[in-house]
This record gives structure tokens, C-alpha cells and sequence, in this order.
């Protein structure tokens, strides 16, 4: 059989395997970085192998994939719409590519690709496009490529107008600060909004990358200050998106902690206004995570409760109930505590939590203006004013606060 130039004459093609049989023979770690996209693409995977890893053993557990563990024999592309031959046997593939080119399956050879009759792009999947890339054999090149690709489409550096916009309104979470993390969909939604109504603690650095076409609305939802009124909110998203428009509002974290994202869908919902929510990174876990402190750990605690700290424990509007909070063994990660952290402290220490359980304040995480204070229970609250911390900051309360990123 003659030597592919698939460098220069392959011809890229989306293959329908749904329902269709495919045979990877060999089931080690090169079978299975490929049959997850096979199991995706909805084929009928079945993996012979006379041993598999851990990983395929589970996919097979799953009902994701069929095997049989034993040697390749002639025969075994019986039906099959597609092979890929992964042993560490160049014989065996070998004679996999043969028995495939015989009936006139297509076959990658992962072991050397110019010996099959099929190559794996470098692959990516993107708002419904599908992207493959070639690189002759050069597959680091290949994968960085696509990469690249999929950062500049998710940037908006590269225009996919294939899609008109809809009027209607994105519930977007920002995450916990650093532009970096807010989700993939949320960057693309934000890219092609008309309108941008933003929180405070919104990322200001994506809202730099907007065009200069884009309205922004400043939201200033600043704790304990001035504030936008709800109403008033709600009647720029409606009023944005019956005009027409685009609307993204754009919030710190997740819209649904905390962030009255579901107030604004149920106000938009009654006008009739479509609404996207997109999940944000919720500072409560990624910002203790920001400073070396996971809010679950084994063998420490099995729970961690999240509480918001914007009334006070003696307030009639409180929903919480402290004095069972301070009975839980697990960890307490409070937000918007820190005009109240005196009492705070002092009501989960009446209720039973030691003095000396550790407590940590972030102020500002995961930006490169990051505090992290570190004290107990009995004193944070003299230390958060010591050290004039000021929101927006995350409390994290019981034996986790007392981790740090440099353990051991």
C-alpha cells in the first residue's frame, strides 16, 4: 500500500458514525484520548484489547462502549464503519490497516500516521462549528493552532456573524473577579451585546474589551452606598430588549448566589422578554480556593455552608439560622460580613463555635490586589479592623481556613 502525502492531499471531512460501528483496537491511554469524541459523535464504540486502562474499563461499566479483551484477529472490521488501529504492536496495526484497506474502511494508524488511510485532526467544537486542523504530522503545531483558533473566536477577535442576535436578555455571572475566569459562553454572549448593564463588582477589563457601539449602564449596586434600584434595573433590561437590543446584564460571581438573578428573569419573564442565564465562578469557592483554602477537604468536613451576612443575626428580615450554624462541624463561607463581622463572631462563638477555630478574610481575590488575613474566630474581627479590610471580601470560618496554598 502507497504512502499517504496527507500533509498535502488529505481531504477533511465530517463523518456521520452515529449508530455506526467503530473498532479501536488497543486499549490503552492512545485508545482513550480518542473514544471520548468517538462516544460524543453517538457511534457504536467497540474497543478490542487484551488489557484496557482504568478509564475505558469505566466507559465499558457505563454501557459507553463495548470490549472484548483479547488479541486482534482477521476479521475483527467486520461492519465496521471506521477503525483506528492503537496497539503498541507496529505488526498488529499493520495488519489492522491491511485487513481495513481490504474493505475499504477508513483507518487510523496512531502509531504512524502516514501508514493509515486516515488522520485525527486537532479538534475543537464551537458554538455549532467544528473545527479540525492538519499540520502534516506536526501535532503539537496542530493543537496549538486550534487552540488559537477557539481563544479568538471565544475573544471576539475573530467575527462569527453566522448567527444573528436576538433581542433579549443574558443573565451573565462574571465571576469572582479576575476577567480570566468568567466562562467561555459568557465572554461570547458579552462580545455581542448592544447593551451592557453592569454590577460594581463586574470585571471592569471585559468591559474594556467592548466596542465603542455598546451601550454600558453602571449598575452602582455598591454595598452599603448609593444604589440603582431594583425596579429601575429590571425596566433598562425590559425596555433595552423591547427596543430591539441585546442586553447582557453582567454580574460579579454567579447571578443565582446572591446576585437577585432570578428577580430580573421572573420581571423579564412577566414582560415577555427572552432570558439566557448564564452560571458564573461564585466567589464563595473560588475565591477561599484563590488563597490555598478548599472549602471541603477529606477527613475534615463533609459540608460547607454559604451564608450571606447583608442583615444582621438580630435582624427581623434574617432568614439564618445562626445558632445552628454555629453547632455544624463543617466550614461557614460569608459574604458581605464585613460591616457586621463583630457580630457575627460573636453569635457563632454563643453558640458554640471554639474561639480558636481558624477564620480567614480575602479581600479583593483572585485580583492582583489580593489580601489575605488569617486569624480565628475569637479575634477576626479586631484584625479586619486593624488591617482596615473593606468589601468585597470573603470570610471562610472552621478548620479549612486554617489551610494555605503552601501545605506541608
Amino acid at each position: 500500500m502507497p504512502e499517504s502525502n496527507y500533509d498535502e492531499s488529505n481531504y477533511l471531512v465530517g463523518l456521520n458514525l452515529n449508530d455506526r460501528r467503530v473498532v479501536v483496537v488497543g486499549g490503552g491511554t492512545v485508545a482513550q484520548r480518542r473514544l471520548g469524541l468517538l462516544i460524543s459523535a453517538g457511534a457504536r464504540v467497540h474497543v478490542i484489547s487484551r488489557e484496557v486502562t482504568p478509564a475505558v474499563e469505566g466507559m465499558a461499566s457505563a454501557g459507553q462502549i463495548t470490549v472484548e479483551l483479547r488479541a486482534y484477529r482477521n476479521g475483527d472490521l467486520a461492519d465496521a464503519w471506521y477503525a483506528i488501529a492503537c496497539t503498541d504492536e507496529p505488526d498488529t496495526n499493520a495488519a489492522i490497516v491491511a485487513e481495513a484497506e481490504e474493505h475499504r474502511v477508513f483507518c487510523v494508524r496512531a502509531d504512524n500516521a502516514r501508514l493509515g488511510t486516515a488522520v485525527t485532526p486537532a479538534s475543537a467544537h464551537y458554538d455549532g462549528l467544528s473545527l479540525g486542523v492538519l499540520a502534516g504530522g506536526a501535532h503539537r503545531r496542530s493543537a496549538a493552532v486550534r487552540t488559537a483558533l477557539v481563544e479568538a473566536l471565544q475573544s471576539g477577535a475573530i467575527a462569527d456573524e453566522s448567527e444573528p442576535v436576538q433581542p433579549g436578555v443574558a443573565l451573565v455571572g462574571g465571576g469572582p473577579g479576575d476577567p480570566d475566569l468568567i466562562t467561555v459562553r459568557g465572554r461570547r454572549l458579552l462580545a455581542r451585546a448592544d447593551v451592557v448593564v453592569a454590577d460594581r463588582l463586574a470585571p471592569p477589563e471585559l468591559l474594556a474589551e467592548l466596542g465603542p457601539h455598546v451601550e454600558v449602564i453602571d449598575a452602582a449596586k455598591i454595598p452599603y452606598g448609593r444604589a440603582m434600584a431594583q425596579e429601575a434595573i429590571n425596566s433598562t433590561l425590559i425596555d433595552g430588549a423591547k427596543a430591539g437590543k441585546f442586553v447582557v446584564r453582567l454580574k460579579g460571581g454567579d447571578p443565582y448566589v446572591f446576585g437577585r438573578g432570578y428577580e430580573e428573569l421572573e420581571a423579564c419573564a412577566a414582560a415577555g422578554v427572552p432570558v439566557t442565564v448564564v452560571p458564573g465562578i461564585t466567589s464563595a469557592i473560588s475565591v477561599p480556593s484563590a488563597a490555598g483554602i478548599p472549602v471541603t477537604h477529606r477527613g475534615v468536613t463533609h459540608e460547607f455552608v454559604v451564608v450571606s451576612g447583608h442583615v444582621a443575626p438580630d435582624h427581623p428580615d434574617s432568614l439564618v439560622d445562626w445558632s445552628a450554624l454555629a453547632r455544624l462541624q463543617g466550614t461557614l463561607v460569608l459574604l458581605m460580613a464585613v460591616e457586621r463581622i463583630e457580630q457575627f463572631a460573636e453569635v457563632l462563638i454563643a453558640g458554640g463555635r471554639a474561639p480558636e477555630t481558624p477564620a480567614t478574610i480575602v479581600q479583593e481575590g483572585t485580583l492582583r490586589s489580593q489580601r489575605v488575613l488569617r486569624a480565628d474566630l475569637g479575634s477576626i474581627a479586631e484584625r479586619v479592623r486593624a488591617e482596615n479590610i473593606r468589601p468585597p471580601a470573603i470570610v471562610v470560618i472552621g478548620t479549612v481556613a486554617g489551610f494555605s496554598a503552601d501545605a506541608g
